[in-house]
């Protein structure tokens, strides 16, 4: 039986998530959460949730190039305790340096440059987070069932 995993590309503003499967290890951009408020947000992700059924869920992590922690790690790390809180699910955090650099190529690529990304990019940095995680593994933090 395939495990499901939903990834998140947490931001101050939106919250990009993906859908993948251990079997045939592909993640796929899936939405972005554009809401203010917390409760909201997280009503949606129990929406995702309920609705996946996934084993697992992944954050993507933030650092400069040398590794150094990123303004956002701490809001990550946050952000992530909270899943794990809510749902009970195992959360692993995976390295996203260069994921949104990388989403905004792949859209270029795709013929989607400037404002028309703007919908799309969050959710495809998460893509690019759990095909890494499928790809490579998480970091060796992670939160484990309770």
């Amino acid at each position: 039986m395939p495990d499901t995993l939903l990834a998140f590309d947490f931001g101050e503003r939106r919250i990009g998530v993906a859908v993948g499967n251990t079997i045939i290890k592909i993640a796929h951009p899936l939405l972005t959460i554009d809401a203010e408020g917390t409760d909201e947000r997280f009503k949606t992700i129990g929406t995702l949730i309920a609705e996946w059924q996934p084993s697992q869920l992944v954050v993507g992590l933030p650092s400069h190039m040398d590794g150094t922690e990123h303004e956002l790690s701490r809001l990550c790390r946050k952000f992530a305790n909270r899943l794990h809180g809510r749902f009970n699910l195992p959360v692993a955090l995976v390295d996203e340096r260069l994921s949104s650099v990388e989403a905004s190529q792949s859209l270029k690529d795709a013929g989607i440059g400037g404002r028309g990304q703007k919908p799309m990019l969050d959710q495809v940095a998460a893509q690019l987070i759990l095909q890494s995680y499928l790809d490579h593994g998480a970091m060796k933090e992670s939160h484990a069932t309770a």
